[in-house]
């Protein structure tokens, strides 16, 4: 290997030189290595992050499903909600001057909550299509009449 006039005047040796080539080397490979380290425990902390949510929706799910298990919540939700009063009770609703209730209580509606309607292609869509194709069937295919090509042997 030959060095050059100007590394020569500068005090730099061939094993300087080869020494500087490896470390290079060294720092790019670990660079890289780094890099991917780094991007591999960014989503460990990211599925970490994900995992806590989740369990804490999962914490709140199961606390509602120990609620509905106590028949005394059952009970209260169904006074709330639906109006419902145990036997011997009288219910009462309070109508306003427009003659709808009052507020209080939840309402049930036969729209969905987001207010989106059922998907054309529900169960109960394509049953009420097919019932009425089947009370209007279509008409018989007409037959065209063909005229014969007098070039054409029979």
């Amino acid at each position: 290997m030959v060095v050059p006039r100007f590394a020569r005047s500068l005090g730099i040796t061939r094993r300087a030189v080869a020494m500087v080539v490896v470390l290079a080397v060294l720092v790019l490979s670990y660079a890289s290595s780094l890099r991917i380290y780094l991007d591999q425990q960014r989503d460990a902390a990211e599925a970490r992050a994900e995992i806590a949510v989740t369990e804490a929706r999962i914490a709140d799910l199961e606390d509602q499903l120990d609620r509905w298990e106590d028949p005394a919540f059952v009970r209260a939700q169904a006074r709330e909600r639906l109006g419902w009063v145990v036997p011997g009770e009288t219910g009462y609703v309070v109508v306003g001057a427009d003659g709808k209730p009052v507020e209080g209580g939840t309402r049930i509606e036969s729209a969905r909550p987001d207010g989106e309607q059922p998907a054309a292609d529900a169960w109960w869509a394509r049953m009420a299509g097919s019932v009425e194709a089947a009370d209007h069937p279509a008409p018989p295919p007409k037959e065209e009449a063909t005229v014969p090509d007098p070039d054409q042997p029979r």
